[in-house]
C-alpha cells in the first residue's frame, strides 16, 4: 500500500446571519444569530475555519452596535432541529503541523470569548442537537434555554481521543461543579459516548429554563425579555471554588474511572481532568491559553486520528457497504416469516415490523411459545409508547402487524423469512427444510446463525441460492451491526435484498465471507480465547484485566457475563474446531456452563460485579503455574489478535481492513481512539512484530510522518 497525503478538505460553511427582534414589555431590541449551514437536518452545522472567521466578524459587529446602544441584548440559536455539533473534525487529517492545531484552538476561543464579553446580556436558545464546540458556545453565554425536544447534548470528545478545547474544561465547571461537569466531559463519553437528554441538561444547571418545543423560540425571547426587564431571576446553585478537597475528590475519582477504561492510553481525557481540576484556581485566559497547548498536542496525536478514522467509518462507510450487488436487484418484501418466538425472535418480530411497516408472523412448537413470543412483542410496544417512542397510531399498527401461529402456512405469502432458533446444524436444515416446503421459489430464506456455515445449512434445500446470513447482534434493537453472509451459492438478488433489507432496518450493513464466527465473534473469540487460556494457565484475573484495559468496553468476563457463558462456549467450541489451538476452550468455562451459572460475577449493591465465590473454586487450577506480567499479558493478546486480522485478510473474510474496525466498534463496542482495533494494533507496533508490516498506511488512522 502507498501512503498518501490527506486530501483537501471543503468546508460547509455554517453562517451566522443576525435578526433584530424588538422584545415584548419594554425589553429592548435582541439582535438573534441563527447558526446555519445551507443543508438540511441531515448535515448538522459544524465549525470549520471559515465557519469561525464568519462568527468572529458577527460578533464583532454585534459588539459594535452594543457600544452604540442599538442592541439591548443578543442570542444564538440554531436551525430546525439542530444548534450545533461543534467543530469540524474532517479537516483534521489535512493539519500537518502543531502551530496550525494551535490556531484553531485559539480562533475559536477568540470567537466564543467576543460573544461572552459583549456588554450586554447574551443568551444561548438550544433548540436542537448539541455537541462539542456547540455546547461550548452555549456556555459562553449569559443564559440558556433548552427544548424538551433535544435528543442529544454532550461535550463527546474524549470519546475520540480529544478534550473540548473552546472552553468547555474551564466554563462548564464553573457553571455545576467539577463532578457534574466531569461526568459530561469523562464519564459519559467513555461510556459508549452516552448523551444527554434535554431534562438532564436542565436538571444539572447546565440551562437556566426547559421549555417545549412547539413554541421553543417565541417562549425563549418572552423568557428573555422578562429576564432582561427583572420579571424573571435566574437562580443558580453557587459553586464553591475555595472548597479544594472536594474539587480534588471530583477529579481523582473521574482520573480513576479513565485509567479503568483506558489503562491510561487515551491521553485526551486524562488531559480534560487535568484542565478542570486547574479550573478551579484558573482564570479565564489561563485556562483558554492551556486549553489551546493541549489541542495543539492532541490535534498531531495517534490517537485522535485513529478515533476520527473510527468516526468516519462509521459516518461514512457504514453508508456504502463495501462488497453490496446492485441494489436494483433487491426484491421487494412485503410480509416476513420469523421461525421461533424466543426473546431473539421478539426482537426480531418487533424490528422488522417497526422499520418495514410490514405484517409479520411468528411460529413456534407450541401456542404457549408463540403466545409469550407475541406479548413479549406487545409488552416492548408498550413500553415504546410510553417513552413516546412510537405514536398511538404507531403503536396499534405494530400490535396488530405481529401475529403468531404454530403453523408456517403462514410464510406461503412472504417474501422474507428469517429463523432464529437453537444454534445447532441439524435443527436449522430441518427448519428450512420445512419453511422451503411452503414458502415461493422466490422467498428469500435468511439465517440468523452467529458461527455456522451458511453454504451447509442451505445445502439440502430445493434452492441453496436463496439463503443468506443475516446476523444480529444483541440486543437487536440496539446493536448497529448486522453481518450478511452469503453462502456459496447465494444469488446476486438474493444478497442484493438482504443489504436493502439491512439499510431500511437502519443497520450498519458488513460483508462477511462464510467462515466460522464471521468477523465480530471470530476476532472476539480469538481475544477472549487467549485472555481465557492466560487466566487459565495461572495469571490472576485483576492482572489480566489491567493488561486488556481499554481494548473492549469491558473487562473480557464482564462481558463473557452479557454474552451468556453457554453462547460463549458454543463460539469457541466452533471456532476451536474450524481452526484448531490457537482458539482455546477454557475448562473453567465449561464448568461454569455445566453448573448452569450466569457468568463469572455477581452484582454488588451498588451494580457493581463481584467475583462469585462458586466460580472461582471452580476455576482451573494448573500444576504449573505461569504467571505473566501486565506488559506480558497484553503482548500475548494483542499478537494473537494481530495473528487472526493478518489471516482474516489474507483469507478475504471482510472486504478491506476497515470493516473489521467498522464491525467492532459497532458489533462490540470498541474505542473510538483506538479505531477499532487495527489502528491501535499498528500504534503500538503490534503488526510489525506478528506480521511483518502495518496493515494501515500512515496518515489514514494516524499522524502522516
Amino acid at each position: 500500500m502507498t501512503t498518501t497525503a490527506p486530501e483537501a478538505h471543503a468546508e460547509v460553511v455554517t453562517h451566522s446571519p443576525v435578526q433584530d427582534v424588538v422584545l415584548p414589555g419594554g425589553a429592548g431590541v435582541l439582535a438573534l444569530v441563527t447558526l446555519d449551514n445551507g443543508k438540511d437536518h441531515t448535515r448538522p452545522t459544524t465549525f470549520g475555519p471559515e465557519s469561525v472567521a464568519g462568527l468572529q466578524e458577527t460578533f464583532d459587529s454585534l459588539r459594535a452596535r452594543a457600544e452604540a446602544g442599538e442592541i439591548q441584548a443578543a442570542a444564538v440559536t440554531g436551525k430546525p432541529f439542530v444548534f450545533a455539533v461543534g467543530a469540524d473534525l474532517s479537516g483534521v487529517p489535512t493539519v500537518t503541523d502543531r502551530a496550525q492545531a494551535l490556531e484553531i484552538a485559539r480562533a475559536g476561543h477568540r470567537a466564543f470569548a467576543t460573544f461572552a464579553d459583549l456588554p450586554v446580556p447574551t443568551f444561548a436558545f438550544v433548540n436542537g442537537a448539541a455537541m462539542g464546540g456547540g455546547v461550548e458556545l452555549a456556555l459562553s453565554a449569559t443564559y440558556r434555554t433548552v427544548s424538551a425536544g433535544v435528543p442529544a447534548f454532550a461535550l463527546p470528545e474524549t470519546f475520540l481521543g480529544l478534550l473540548p478545547g473552546w472552553g468547555g474544561c474551564w466554563l462548564l465547571p464553573r457553571l455545576v461543579g467539577p463532578e457534574h461537569a466531569l461526568t459530561v466531559i469523562a464519564a459519559n463519553p467513555l461510556s459508549q459516548n452516552r448523551m444527554l437528554p434535554a431534562k438532564d441538561v436542565a436538571r444539572l444547571g447546565i440551562a437556566d429554563v426547559l421549555l417545549e418545543p412547539a413554541d421553543f423560540l417565541e417562549d425563549s425571547l418572552r423568557w428573555a425579555a422578562a429576564v432582561l426587564t427583572g420579571e424573571v431571576s435566574v437562580d443558580r446553585a453557587p459553586v464553591d471554588l475555595d472548597d479544594a478537597q472536594a474539587w480534588d475528590a471530583a477529579c481523582d475519582a473521574a482520573r480513576k474511572n479513565a485509567l479503568a477504561k483506558t489503562a491510561g492510553r487515551s491521553p485526551g481525557v486524562l488531559r480534560a481532568i487535568d484542565l478542570v481540576r486547574a479550573a478551579r484556581t484558573s482564570d479565564r485566559e489561563e485556562a483558554f491559553a492551556a486549553e489551546d497547548e493541549a489541542l495543539g498536542d492532541l490535534v498531531m496525536s495517534d490517537e485522535l486520528r485513529a478515533g476520527l478514522y473510527a468516526f468516519d467509518l462509521v459516518q461514512k462507510r457504514a453508508k456504502r457497504p463495501a462488497g453490496a450487488p446492485d441494489k436494483a436487484l433487491a426484491r421487494p418484501v412485503t410480509k416476513v416469516g420469523v421461525v421461533g418466538a424466543g426473546l431473539m425472535a421478539s426482537q426480531l418480530a418487533l424490528l422488522f415490523a417497526r422499520r418495514l411497516g410490514v405484517p409479520v408472523v411468528m411460529t413456534d412448537l407450541d401456542e404457549e411459545r408463540v403466545t409469550t413470543g407475541v406479548e413479549s412483542v406487545h409488552r416492548e410496544v408498550e413500553a415504546l409508547l410510553e417513552k413516546r417512542r412510537v405514536s398511538p397510531d404507531q403503536a396499534s399498527f405494530l400490535t396488530r402487524a405481529v401475529t403468531g401461529s404454530t403453523s408456517k402456512d403462514g410464510f406461503a405469502d412472504a417474501d422474507l423469512v428469517i429463523e432464529a432458533v437453537f444454534e445447532e446444524m441439524s435443527v436449522k436444515q430441518q427448519v428450512f427444510a420445512e419453511v422451503e416446503a411452503v414458502v415461493s421459489p422466490e422467498c428469500v430464506l435468511m439465517t440468523n446463525t452467529s458461527s455456522l456455515s451458511v453454504t451447509e445449512m442451505a445445502s439440502r434445500l430445493e434452492h441453496p441460492e436463496r439463503v443468506v446470513g443475516f446476523h444480529f447482534f444483541n440486543p437487536v434493537a440496539v446493536m448497529p451491526l448486522l453481518e450478511i453472509v452469503p453462502g456459496e451459492r447465494t444469488d446476486e438478488a438474493t444478497l442484493a435484498t438482504a443489504f436493502a433489507t439491512g439499510k431500511a432496518l437502519r443497520k450498519t450493513c458488513i460483508r462477511s465471507k462464510d467462515t466460522a464466527s464471521f468477523v465480530v465473534n471470530r476476532l472476539l473469540g480469538r481475544f477472549m480465547g487467549e485472555y481465557s487460556r492466560i487466566v487459565d494457565e495461572g495469571t490472576p484475573v485483576e492482572v489480566a484485566d489491567r493488561a486488556v484495559a481499554g481494548l473492549a468496553p469491558m473487562p473480557p468476563f464482564v462481558l463473557l457475563g452479557l454474552v451468556g457463558p453457554a453462547i460463549a462456549l458454543h463460539n469457541s467450541e466452533t471456532l476451536h474446531r474450524a481452526f484448531g489451538d490457537r482458539f482455546h476452550v477454557s475448562p473453567t468455562l465449561r464448568r461454569v456452563v455445566e453448573a448452569g451459572k450466569r457468568g463469572y460475577y455477581l452484582t454488588d449493591e451498588r451494580g457493581r460485579p463481584v467475583p462469585d465465590p462458586e466460580v472461582e473454586a471452580m476455576r482451573e487450577q494448573p500444576a504449573e503455574p505461569v504467571v505473566l506480567e501486565v506488559d506480558e499479558v497484553r503482548e500475548r493478546v494483542l499478537g494473537a489478535i494481530a495473528e487472526e486480522v493478518g489471516i482474516m485478510l489474507a483469507d478475504g473474510v471482510v472486504e478491506a481492513p476497515m470493516d473489521i474496525d467498522l464491525a467492532m466498534i459497532t458489533g462490540a463496542g470498541f474505542q473510538f481512539w483506538n479505531g477499532g482495533i487495527i489502528p491501535l494494533l499498528d500504534r503500538e507496533g503490534v503488526t510489525e512484530r506478528v506480521l511483518g508490516r502495518r496493515v494501515l498506511p500512515r496518515g489514514v488512522a494516524s499522524v502522516l510522518a
